[in-house]
């Protein structure tokens, strides 16, 4: 915990800096936290998303989108039909196997597509499902009821983090680890992420090694940022311009407005 309070008081002051500087840039790269230094390794083992990694968002029962969205990765339903993937202006493939959209680079994926479309994602969907109890299922946390819940402004190294309730990030969080480092986020119920505020790499710290397992929903606000894999046990939200650089893997649906999702 110590190491997280001196990394804290580091990052407030780099944000002051850079606030006088004119304020840091958006996005997810976390250059502007350099002064950090090259990160820790170490963490839980990662989770193993199987089929379910090769998409950047996928759900259950639908994915909606407010034109325009910029997703790059696959996206994908199932159970559900393509009449619950809506605002994409899906155009099918001549296989019938997929269709495309000028807002998806990469392919769309629906069951009541042609063979082998449904059994690939009924196997993508339980992977998905595999996976969230994988990471929720974890054991030993670093971390227990951090902030309580409020985790907004702190710098947090690799680990297991758990949460009995739901987590806020109400101002700039940085995920401060080196390109082999992990974190689990255990957040037992939901995840909120305030309008703006952003979720940020620094020391090398990679997307695909970041995992938020999600007891409900997760919603990001307007023009946030996060970085990492969202494992919900129901929705994913994304509010008007939030960028998530990582993963909507969601057990009920997906909405988006005007987002740029790119799968790690």
């Amino acid at each position: 915990m110590s190491r997280i309070k001196g990394r804290y008081v580091l990052l407030m002051a780099i944000l002051g800096a850079f606030a006088l500087l004119g304020g840091c840039s958006s996005g997810g790269g976390g250059s502007d936290f350099d002064d950090l230094g090259a990160g820790p390794s170490g963490g839980p083992g990662a989770v193993n998303l199987g089929a379910a990694g090769s998409f950047a968002v996928l759900a259950k029962d639908g994915i909606s989108t407010i034109s325009p969205s910029a997703i790059t990765g696959d996206i994908g339903v199932s159970p559900a039909a393509a009449t619950f993937i809506t605002g994409f202006g899906l155009i099918m493939d001549v296989s019938n196997q997929w269709s495309t959209s000028p807002q998806v680079t990469g392919k769309v994926f629906a069951a009541d597509y042609t063979d082998p479309t449904p059994s690939n994602m009924t196997t993508a969907v339980a992977n998905m499902e595999t996976a969230y109890t994988d990471a929720a299922g974890r054991t030993l946390p670093d971390y227990t009821e951090l902030g309580a819940g409020q985790i907004g402004g702190l710098t947090l190294e690799p680990g297991l983090y758990k949460w009995g309730t739901g987590v806020l990030i109400s101002t700039d969080v940085a995920l401060w680890g080196s390109a082999t480092a992990t974190w689990i986020f255990q957040i037992g119920e939901g995840l909120t992420v305030e309008n703006g505020v952003r979720v940020i790499l620094a020391g090398g710290a990679l997307a695909q090694n970041v995992f938020w397992q999600i007891g409900s929903a997760a919603v990001v606000g307007t023009t946030a940022h996060v970085e990492g894999t969202l494992l919900t046990q129901t929705a994913v939200t994304l509010a008007t311009r939030a960028t998530l650089n990582g993963r909507a893997l969601a057990q009920s649906a997906v909405t988006l407005q005007s987002n740029t999702v790119t799968r790690p």
